[in-house]
């Protein structure tokens, strides 16, 4: 006997991935149950090779019949249907914003803070970190193991699949209609992304940030807590469908080496270093597609500082920075947590 999983939001990127992921993975899953907003029913998803799920309506559903439930269907789904299927006695683990920064919300990335799930029970409700925090922290607490870390400057290169299907639907028909000299539609980007780089991802804030920037500093204390860790971000989207690289500048509290840097990151779970010093020895977004590591390459010692280190970090943003992440927190739940089936 096994548990009941409801994936909401499964018409979309990350939903989809949610349910191949939970399919590769051979989860413990007696029943799943695809839901998606009203406009969707009566569509099917695939659930591993061989098998089609038909949608159902996330307004409606009886969230009593399922085990946990896998959210990616954006704020105001989290906002309305988190709460009532927490109530009918549902763990909520969700990949929106809504509940990251909420007291007593669990912020988890299982290597990096799994013991953090003890908390899940007093609102029944899980938050997926920000896809570029999540493989962002994955490089950081092997390095916070050994020194503590004082301050992080990343730049970020996060491809459109973040943004949504219809912001991949832009980039391919921007880039299509440019060889054929049609003129670029804007819908889902403020400016061109085809061809071009746009350093504005969230609405922007008083202080001239954008809110994926204020996510990447908040998000990054609340999970490496109770380290007071300094972030300034940087986060633009750049033309790649699938995967996001950082450029991540670290300050220390002590000394550090490259080595000892790289050994500590090449021993920690879901984390790879390609790092060789030569053409083509480091990894690409292009290649991590489909992967489930975060990958650490161009690791090398900042001098500016007394103890800094820089290094470049690549991840597939729907796996490990979406739905792995998400089904690793619910393989943790039932290992350690839930009662047994």
């Amino acid at each position: 006997m096994g548990y009941k999983i409801a994936v909401v939001g499964a018409t979309g990127n990350v939903g989809r991935e949610m349910l191949n992921t939970l399919a590769e993975r051979n989860f413990p899953a007696d029943e799943i149950f695809a839901l998606a907003s009203s406009k969707s029913i009566g569509r099917t998803v695939s659930y591993g090779d061989d098998t089609d799920i038909s949608v159902l309506d996330s307004a409606t559903f009886d969230f009593s019949k399922v085990d946990i439930a896998l959210f990616s269907a954006g704020g105001e789904a989290a906002k309305k249907l988190a709460p009532k299927a927490a109530e009918a006695g549902c763990v909520v683990i969700d990949n929106s914003s809504y509940w990251r920064m909420e007291p007593g919300v669990p912020l988890v990335v299982p290597e990096v803070n799994g013991a953090a799930l003890s908390g899940y029970a007093k609102k029944n409700i899980i938050a997926n970190p920000n896809c570029s925090t999540i493989q962002m922290v994955m490089a950081l607490k092997p390095l916070q193991d050994i020194a503590p870390i004082k301050r992080i400057v990343v730049s970020t290169y996060q491809s459109v699949s973040g943004a949504g299907r219809a912001a991949m639907d832009e980039l391919f028909n921007q880039t299509k209609g440019i060889y054929v000299n049609d003129l670029p539609q804007k819908e889902e980007f403020t400016k061109q992304i085809a061809f071009n780089v746009i350093p504005h991802i969230d609405t922007f804030m008083d202080d001239g940030a954008t809110r994926e920037e204020w996510k990447m500093a908040v998000e990054t204390r609340k999970i490496m807590a109770p380290a007071e860790i300094a972030v300034h971000a940087t986060c633009v989207r750049v033309p790649v469908f699938v995967g996001h690289g950082e450029a991540v500048n670290i300050e220390f509290d002590g000394p550090i080496t490259v080595e000892e840097a790289r050994k500590a990151m090449k021993a920690f779970p879901g984390v790879s270093v390609v790092d060789y010093r030569q053409d083509e020895g480091y990894v690409t977004p292009q290649e991590v597609q489909g992967e489930d590591n975060v990958f650490i390459s161009r690791v090398r010692k900042d001098p500016t500082v007394e103890n800094g280190l820089s290094l470049w970090c690549v991840g597939d943003n729907l796996r490990k920075g979406a739905a792995l992440n998400a089904v690793q927190i619910a393989e943790a739940l039932v290992a350690e947590y839930l009662p047994k089936k």
